[in-house]
């Protein structure tokens, strides 16, 4: 694996640049509509009961390639659950969700946890570092459980860091490193297996409002030059803004129909 390119190299998009004279605006024919995104995962018809509560009540919700998604929605809304039933963490009662071609939502757990450590990545409120190893090993531990050897995996967490701005941090542990820091490991962390879908839930929860604008330009921008699709669950419109759309969950229910 070539090392990922440095985060802060990203050339800024939406730079006015001066264009030569054209015809007469009035005779130019307007532009055809953006072909949608191939899907990368779809879900329809997604039910979660937990006892006599039901979290999701019928939801469809299509991601396309290299899409950003957010999930908002309040305390209680069936937001988390979505993010856990798309994820393969919690099998749905009824529905279906698809990951490509692959129907996933029937897997047993052991299969579920072959394709989250295969094909998804994972970026948690408080990060959910190993504290006793260093930030370099828990880079390298997802590679690793995947069969890579532990010197290929460290070589490639330790370009990871230094794509992220951590290069020297690699030997400290969570506990010595500030919230901001924590999260651009989890990053790395949850792309250093070339997922096809990272899921964020609350990934700035923990952290000061600038701080947490800087890890979504960070997770934004890392995902979509990874070729990732990004799923983020948030409350805080000032987060979702930095995904390319977004879906409203209120009583287990999308807002407005499929999204």
């Amino acid at each position: 694996m070539s090392a990922p390119t440095p985060y802060f190299t990203v050339a800024p998009t939406g730079v006015p640049t001066a264009t030569p004279a054209g015809p007469d605006p009035a005779h130019v024919a307007a532009p055809a509509p953006a072909a949608p995104l191939p899907m990368r995962l779809c879900a329809r018809g997604l039910v979660k009961r937990f006892g006599t509560t039901t979290a999701l009540a019928g939801v469809d919700v299509d991601l396309g390639e290299g899409e950003s998604l957010a999930v908002m929605g309040p305390s209680g809304s069936g937001k988390s659950t979505l993010l856990h039933c798309l994820a393969g963490i919690l099998p749905p009662d009824q529905g279906s969700v698809v990951l490509r071609d692959r129907e996933v939502s029937g897997l047993g757990e052991r299969e579920r946890s072959l394709l989250r450590r295969r094909h998804y990545g994972f970026v948690f409120q408080f990060g959910q570092l190993l504290s006793e190893l260093p930030a370099v090993e828990n880079v390298a531990l997802p590679s690793m459980l995947l069969g890579t050897p532990r010197t290929e995996a460290i070589g490639i967490a330790t370009q990871w860091l230094g794509s992220l701005g951590l290069a020297g941090m690699e030997g400290r542990r969570p506990g010595e490193l500030s919230g901001g820091q924590a999260q651009r490991v989890a990053v790395a962390r949850a792309l250093i297996t070339g997922p096809d879908v990272v899921f964020a839930d609350e990934p700035t929860g923990a952290l000061d409002q600038a701080t947490g604008q800087d890890v979504m330009r960070i997770l934004t921008e890392t995902t979509r030059r990874a070729g990732a699709s990004l799923v983020v669950v948030t409350h805080d419109a000032q987060v979702a803004a930095w995904c390319d759309r977004r879906i409203e969950v209120r009583d287990g229910l999308v807002l407005g129909g499929a999204a």
